[in-house]
């Protein structure tokens, strides 16, 4: 495999502009089908995924399953259709009002087909996951609940894990005879010492905005814990009144006053390299990023990814509720099934090849992270097996895994969510303000 700046380059466009896409996927347009109705040909199962360089694990997928004895048991063959990435979210949202909706589609999980949900387009996956031993036990349980809406599943992981993570450069620290904080106290000390130094604890692309969201998503976590956000994901938009959020913005705030993000983080970008150079060379002595960071850094910064790169989990807030186990980023990518396929049991069929070994291999050498739950045996074979296994046992053990908030809420939040992100960060709106402009999105 090619484990440095192509791998880098489309994990991180899988992210965030999958992340964007996702936010225009359900808009006015959509049509509840009846779920009597059948998408085609019962003999094929037609299924949509995102077209980008990972897309080859799931052409593997299907060569093997339409090989396979369940195939034939199931009488039915599924058929791969490759959607362009610029294009996916508009073919999906046109094809699920259409009478050539596909049987199966990749998705995001939660605010990304909650309208598809409402309109009763979805098969409910929560009876035949308890039923079946290779799907109940074949994937990570948090990974699983984050796909979930309002405690049903709708959708099979098929895709790695992304989960946030604070990263730090051992150099700096190693420089300054520091530790990876595990309290919130512990931090705030490192972060006096770093000012002291004339170095900036945190670098942060504030200029994409979407490097900001991951600050409020961990400390919301910490300190109110997963059934805050969970509140609001499921369309109650008082979770926003929740104080946890009010004590998270001021937390952020009381960073941007200190300094921890420095003077120009506004103006610095993710996107264009910016942030991940002002870490690798040591202007900033942490970044909190998504895991594809290490792809990014051993792209641009080959070096310091092989040795100075250091990572951690977010530390506990004291008095918080949220367990520093807690995870927050992109679970996974999802399958889920249309209520009017013809070929329900080729489809189920099907879903359940995401929960073999086989498939486990294929992520693993494409440099993803399998959300199975007997993968950790296969992450030697990663291109970083230290940091594979730290990612695999994060999500392995955490309670709850939070859906990054962009797409876990319902699309028309998402963009108008960002900009009072902004705002707060940039000094426009203070923490209060913040919190009432958060109550008022419907």
């Amino acid at each position: 495999m090619e484990p440095n700046t192509s791998n880098g380059g489309r994990t991180f466009s899988r992210r965030w502009v999958l992340g964007a896409g996702a936010t225009t996927l359900l808009t006015t347009g959509l049509t509840a089908c009846g779920s009597s109705d059948s998408t085609g040909d019962s003999g094929t199962v037609t299924a949509f995924v995102y077209g980008d360089d990972a897309v080859k694990v799931q052409v593997k997928a299907v060569t093997r399953f339409n090989a396979s004895a369940a195939a034939k048991k199931a009488k039915g063959k599924i058929k791969l259709e490759k959607v362009p990435g610029a294009e996916y979210p508009a073919k999906l949202r046109t094809a699920m009002g259409s009478p050539n909706a596909p049987d199966v589609f990749f998705n995001w999980g939660g605010g990304s087909i909650k309208a598809y949900q409402e309109a009763n387009q979805l098969v409910d996956l929560t009876d035949t996951i308890k039923s079946d031993p290779v799907l109940s036990g074949g994937f990570l349980p948090s990974v699983l609940a984050a796909g979930a809406l309002k405690g049903k599943n709708y959708g099979i992981p098929m895709r790695g894990m992304q989960p946030v993570i604070l990263f730090y450069n051992k150099t700096v620290f190693a420089a300054h005879k520091l530790q990876p904080p595990t309290t919130w106290a512990g931090l705030l000390d490192i972060n006096k010492k770093l000012k002291a130094a004339g170095i900036t604890p945190f670098a942060l692309g504030g200029a994409d905005i979407w490097p900001e969201l991951m600050w409020l998503e961990y400390l919301v976590d910490r300190i109110g814990g997963p059934s805050v956000f969970d509140k609001i994901k499921n369309g109650d938009a008082s979770g926003w009144g929740d104080p946890a959020v009010l004590k998270a913005a001021e937390t952020v705030k009381q960073l941007i006053d200190d300094g921890a993000f420095g003077k120009g983080f506004s103006s610095v970008s993710y996107v264009n390299g910016g942030a991940p150079a002002v870490f690798a060379k040591g202007k900033a002595a942490m970044h909190l990023m998504g895991s594809w960071e290490y792809s990014t850094q051993l792209g641009k910064f080959p070096d310091f990814a092989k040795t100075n790169l250091g990572w951690f989990a977010f530390p506990k807030y004291e008095g918080g509720a949220g367990d520093i186990r807690n995870v927050v980023g992109n679970p996974t990518n999802y399958w889920s099934v249309n209520a009017r396929t013809g070929n329900k049991d080729a489809a189920i069929a099907f879903l359940r090849d995401c929960a073999s070994e086989a498939y486990a291999k294929d992520l693993v050498a494409n440099g993803d992270i399998p959300t199975t739950s007997n993968a950790e045996k296969l992450l030697d074979s990663s291109p970083n097996p230290e940091f594979a296994k730290f990612q695999y046992q994060m999500v392995q053990q955490a309670p709850a895994f939070t859906l990054s908030w962009d797409q876990a809420v319902d699309p028309d939040v998402s963009t108008p969510m960002l900009t009072e992100i902004n705002k707060l960060f940039v000094g426009k709106s203070s923490p209060e303000q913040f919190v009432a402009a958060l109550k008022g999105l419907k």
